[in-house]
Order: C-alpha cells, then sequence, then structure tokens
C-alpha cells in the first residue's frame, strides 16, 4: 500500500521538485503525493481525505501558517500521522516551536532532497511502529473483553444461590464464594443433592492459572458432578474422576480435590481428600480442629492411583470451614503469609455461633486486612458447612 504524502507549500516549484525526485517510488506505488498550497487548504483536503500519512507542511503561508495547521493536525488526535516540517535555513525560532508542538522532524530551505529522503524513510518506520503498537493494544482490549466475559460465565457455573438447596436449608446451613486472581481463575467450588438426605460438595484448586486453567476446572468441575450425583462412595467418585482427567490433561495439569458428601440426618461427613489443604472443623464450643493431613495424591496426575475414604461426625452447631492456597498464602507488603496460623486465629477468635456466611466474610476481610496492598496472587476459595439439627 502506498504512503500517502501531503506536501503544503506556496511554492509552486517545490511540486515539481517532489514528483521528478520520488518518480520511481511513485510509479511503483510505493508513495502517492498530494499537494495543497496553504493550510487552510491542506486542512481542508484531510477532512475530506482521512488517509495521509505523513504531511510536509511549509512553516511560512498566505491564509494559514505551518504552525497553525500543525496545530489543527494534532487536535485530529492521530498518532500514526507524521508531520516534517519545513522552513528557511535559520529560522530556529519557528523549528523549535514546530518542534514544541509535535512536528516528527524539519527540513531547511533549499531542501536536501536526499537528507528529506531519509526523513520521509524513519517517519515511515515511526508510523509503521504505532500502528502496530495500536494494533497490539486493539487486541489487547479483546483479549480482556473476552476474558472479563469467560470469568463472568465461569462464576455463573458456580452455586450463585445460597442456601442452594431448599429442602435441605433447615437442616444444613451451606455457603461458599471464590475471588479470582485473574479474570479467570482455577478454583471451583459446588453442591449437589444426590438423594433426600445426602448432599456432595466438592472444592477444588486447579494448578495453574488464567485461560488453561479455567478450561481445565470446567471438564474437572463436570466430571466430579457428573459422577458424584451417581451416589457412589467418595473415593470410588474420585478414582473414575482421576483416571478420566489424567487422560484430558493438558501441559501436565492437576486438580487439588476435597470431595464430601454430608448426611443431613446424622451429621456424617464421608470425604476424600486428594491432595488438598486440610479443612478446619469449628466445634460449637469454639475448638477448632484441623483434619488429618490426607495420604491421597492430586486428581490427574497418575491414573489408576487407588483413593481412600475418610469419615467426620459433626454435631450440631458444628461446622466444616474449607478453603483453597489462596487463603492461607496470602502476602502482605513485606513478604509475610497469612498461613494456617493467621487461618486458625480468625476461627478461633470469631468462628463460634457464627453462620457460614459471616464466617466466609470474617475470613475474607481479615485476609485482606493482613494483605493490605499486595496484590492479590491466587485466587481466593472459602467454603463452610454447618449443622444446624
Amino acid at each position: 500500500m502506498a504512503v500517502k504524502i501531503l506536501s503544503v507549500d506556496d511554492e509552486l516549484d517545490l511540486e515539481i521538485l517532489l514528483t521528478q525526485y520520488f518518480r520511481r517510488k511513485i510509479r511503483k506505488g510505493e508513495y502517492e503525493f498530494s499537494f495543497a498550497h496553504n493550510g487552510l487548504e491542506a486542512l481542508k483536503m484531510m477532512l475530506e481525505k482521512k488517509d495521509f500519512d505523513i504531511i510536509l507542511s511549509d512553516i511560512n503561508m498566505p491564509e494559514m501558517d505551518g504552525i497553525t495547521l500543525l496545530t489543527k493536525i494534532n487536535e485530529m488526535r492521530n498518532p500514526a500521522l507524521k508531520c516534517i516540517m519545513v522552513s528557511a535555513y535559520g529560522d530556529m525560532g519557528n523549528i523549535r516551536s514546530a518542534m514544541n508542538n509535535g512536528a516528527f522532524d524539519f527540513a531547511t530551505k533549499p531542501i536536501d532532497l536526499d537528507d528529506l529522503s531519509r526523513t520521509i524513510e524513519k517517519a515511515i518506520e515511526e508510523i509503521e511502529f504505532v500502528r502496530k503498537s495500536q494494533q497490539e493494544h486493539t487486541q489487547l482490549v479483546s483479549i480482556k473483553s473476552d476474558l472479563a466475559v469467560a470469568g463472568e460465565i465461569q462464576q455463573a457455573i458456580l452455586p450463585q444461590k445460597f442456601p442452594p438447596i431448599e429442602e435441605m436449608a433447615d437442616m444444613v446451613d451451606l455457603f461458599a464464594t471464590m475471588t479470582p486472581a485473574k479474570e479467570v481463575g482455577g478454583d471451583f467450588f459446588d453442591f449437589f443433592k444426590i438423594d433426600e438426605k445426602r448432599l456432595g460438595f466438592v472444592i477444588a484448586d486447579v494448578s495453574g492459572k488464567g485461560v488453561p486453567a479455567s478450561i481445565f476446572m470446567a471438564v474437572s468441575r463436570t466430571l466430579l458432578r457428573a459422577t458424584g450425583m451417581r451416589g457412589i462412595d467418595t473415593n470410588e467418585c474420585l478414582n473414575y474422576v482421576n483416571n478420566m482427567l489424567c487422560h484430558e490433561s493438558i501441559d501436565s495439569m492437576f486438580v487439588t480435590v476435597f470431595y464430601g458428601i454430608y448426611n443431613t440426618e446424622t451429621g456424617l461427613v464421608e470425604y476424600t481428600n486428594a491432595g488438598h489443604n486440610p479443612p478446619y472443623v469449628v466445634r460449637a464450643d469454639g475448638t477448632v480442629d484441623a483434619l488429618p493431613m490426607s495420604e491421597n495424591i492430586v486428581a490427574g496426575m497418575f491414573d489408576d492411583f487407588t483413593f481412600t475414604q475418610s469419615t467426620l461426625q459433626l454435631d450440631k452447631g458444628d461446622m466444616l470451614v474449607l478453603f483453597t492456597d489462596g487463603v492461607t498464602e496470602a502476602f502482605n507488603t513485606s513478604g509475610e503469609m497469612f498461613d494456617e496460623k493467621g487461618l486458625e486465629t480468625t476461627l478461633e477468635n470469631k468462628g463460634a455461633g457464627k453462620s457460614s456466611h459471616d464466617i466466609c466474610q470474617e475470613i475474607l476481610k481479615d485476609v485482606n486486612d493482613f494483605s493490605g496492598k499486595e496484590p492479590q496472587s491466587d485466587d481466593i476459595t472459602l467454603m463452610a458447612i454447618r449443622r444446624l439439627e
């Protein structure tokens, strides 16, 4: 595509000089010249034809001088449009004024056409750089927009309504929340009804961040929900899901999973912890205990691994608090971690008698207060399950 150059000069001889000197580039279609004889005429042409790349303008002209024209061009706010100003030798005042007003470069009369040619080539390089930057910026805006939509979709597939299972609301108090570190995250949680007295719950953390993690998250969630709703034991569910994820895993991605089945009549929790952070139990009397570390591995890493199931008894008023490592690995501006001790302190001081919603909010507040202005580096997900009856 030809570089479009508008020459603005009241000396008609310059038109002949330019077309003669650049005749080869004009014939090859590399340069396309247009000519105006004062600033007003040039401005009119630019408004009618908005694809000029370079303006080659004299400073001293009738009706509208080059400095005024340059000011009008700046108002168009086109960073890819470059102005080369021409003035008499020694007219440094006007040249300085032109450069201060955003001119790309200048030439002095009598014009050295070889030097002008090199200046035009430099301007073309700058124009190409600016346009590439504009294109990359447009692509980045588009990507950010797509990521924002992806984040909204991801949030939409997580349970939004609490209590999530209305018919169990009198027996169990449930709440969960996820705050992604980026537009899309790798953490997720889920609740689903298995039968009249059992509900399944999941909290998980996919390795990695961003779009790949969110895709693997969606696959993991779908597999866990579909398999868990069959009502099989939690370890059997993880055995199946693990094998499926190993076959689907991209770039050796894996997921830590805590999958449990809660019996609303007995308060019994059957669970399998696949490499996830051990949850805490806040007893009705305020006592806080961490569940034991699991010997199970993460899901999606090695197929044919045999997962084991454990049990936990929740009495009336007891609450199970689950979290991802975005909570305990939150940093403050001094480089210190909130860690398990910070979480235990929150649960010990604020856990007793709290609803599932309120304890999650208390934890989030303490994490945010601790981190201060330090940016969030990982997804933060919390879940609380409290026995009511």
